[in-house]
């Protein structure tokens, strides 16, 4: 049977202080994006997701984006290296969170700067963003760690957002999803299906035809009802004026061995 295990974080007193990128900076009300997280929280058991909660780091504004710490891949853990350096604190409590699960532990090492927000799996195709935070020594070693486990590992150019799950996430059938004008090659993607919401191209795969979205993108969450998915809403506006979305919040573990 396959896992339904999902790693979370706790927003600490400094998420206001947070990088961003490619907005400007807005007021993050903290206590509004606690209620917020708390509800994501609360959305995933809902739909049968076990949460494990990693230990804060109150003195990492970002460290709520559990997603970029690490990438899964069947039941191996690459723990990352981001490219923003203040990030790095940030895989400690990480690190002994996937390891108490049973899961196998690796390493990106310096050169190497990778951020898990930069990692798209469909199926055993991962696609990989080469862009602001992941650079190409950081790619190496992914292929170097996943590819000999049976995956095929494809770089994309990612310059218009912070992450490639900025600009693409994946439907359950394996068709990729992006808002237009945030992509820099749709092609590269063989099934592609253009949304009319930024944060329309965020989706958790919630397991069968329910999806994780964010209350900011209702025309796409019609489309995509339109198309057979159904779409469980969940207000994170407090994380998006960070540059978050739905996938960075929780690290959804698939494949862990019984």
């Amino acid at each position: 049977m396959p896992s339904k295990k999902a790693l979370v974080r706790r927003p600490g007193p400094r998420l206001a202080e947070g990088l961003v990128t490619h907005v400007e900076r807005e007021k993050v009300d903290v206590d509004l994006a606690l209620e917020q997280w708390e509800a994501y929280v609360e959305a995933l058991r809902t739909h049968g997701w076990e949460t494990v909660e990693v230990d804060p780091e109150d003195d990492c504004p970002d460290a709520v984006f559990v997603e970029d710490t690490v990438v899964m891949y069947k039941n191996v853990a690459l723990i990352a290296r981001s490219g923003a350096e203040s990030r790095r604190e940030e895989t400690v409590g990480v690190e002994e969170a996937v390891a108490r699960l049973g899961c196998s532990v690796n390493w990106i090492w310096e050169p190497g700067t990778l951020d898990g927000g930069d990692v798209l799996k469909v199926g055993d195709t991962i696609y990989v963003g080469r862009g602001g935070r992941t650079n190409a020594a950081g790619v190496q070693q992914l292929r170097a760690a996943f590819e000999p486990l049976g995956a095929r590992v494809v770089a994309v150019p990612v310059s218009k957002v912070l992450h490639l799950k900025s600009a693409v996430t994946a439907l359950p059938d394996g068709t990729v999803i992006g808002n237009i004008p945030k992509v820099d090659r749709p092609s590269l993607f063989p099934r592609f299906l253009s949304v009319p919401e930024e944060a329309g191209a965020h989706v958790v795969l919630l397991g069968g035809p329910k999806l994780l979205m964010a209350a900011s993108a209702p025309k796409t969450a019609e489309l995509l009802t339109d198309l057979g998915f159904e779409p469980a809403v969940v207000d994170i506006s407090e994380f998006e004026k960070l540059e978050g979305c739905v996938t960075c919040l929780s690290v959804r573990l698939r494949e862990l061995y019984a």
